[in-house]
């Protein structure tokens, strides 16, 4: 793995050990920064279920203002670290060892983008969405939800200040896009 855009393009990241994560494929995230490239600069980013950190420290590499990392798990925290400061993006990030559900529902924080990518074939992403629509107000207006699943997890949500906007499939890797209404 590795940063492939922006001020820490072509620094390496560590990945989580074991096999707790599911880190992003260098090619789906190219695809996913070159759609995100555009809005990127200067949003405040909300990285779920982090894992390495591979996508909020490439927001960060791209533009973004801030971005802060959830994960549950804490050797997935510590490398989380590492790799922020590995790639001289600490200052823009806060990382917290802390269980995604219940950030969702103390978080007082808006964000310009939330990226949802919970463990496989466990239905978390619904949980979560449905969670991030009962608190609309952690998206800014005009803000973005993206979901990162296994194709075979898919199904249509009924969410009511957010649409589906788009959606790419990218081998076993489906990107759901939602916008905020």
């Amino acid at each position: 793995m590795r940063v492939i855009g922006g001020i820490a393009k072509g620094r390496k990241l560590l990945a989580v050990p074991g096999d707790t994560t599911r880190p992003i494929l260098d090619r789906v995230k190219t695809s996913l920064f070159d759609i995100l490239r555009p809005e990127i600069q200067d949003k405040r980013i909300l990285d779920l279920f982090a894992g390495s950190g591979a996508v909020g420290i490439e927001a960060l590499s791209q533009g973004a203002s801030h971005c802060t990392f959830i994960d549950l798990h804490k050797p997935a925290t510590k490398i989380i670290a590492q790799n922020l400061e590995n790639t001289g993006l600490t200052k823009q990030a806060s990382v917290q060892c802390n269980d995604s559900f219940r950030y969702l529902k103390s978080s007082k924080d808006v964000f310009d983008i939330i990226y949802v990518a919970p463990p496989q074939y466990k239905g978390i992403w619904v949980q979560a969405m449905q969670m991030i629509a009962e608190r609309p107000n952690l998206v800014s207006d005009g803000g973005a939800l993206i979901v990162q699943i296994d194709p075979i997890e898919d199904e249509k949500l009924s969410l009511t200040a957010f649409r589906e906007n788009d959606r790419r499939v990218y081998g076993s890797t489906l990107l759901i896009f939602y916008v905020k209404l």
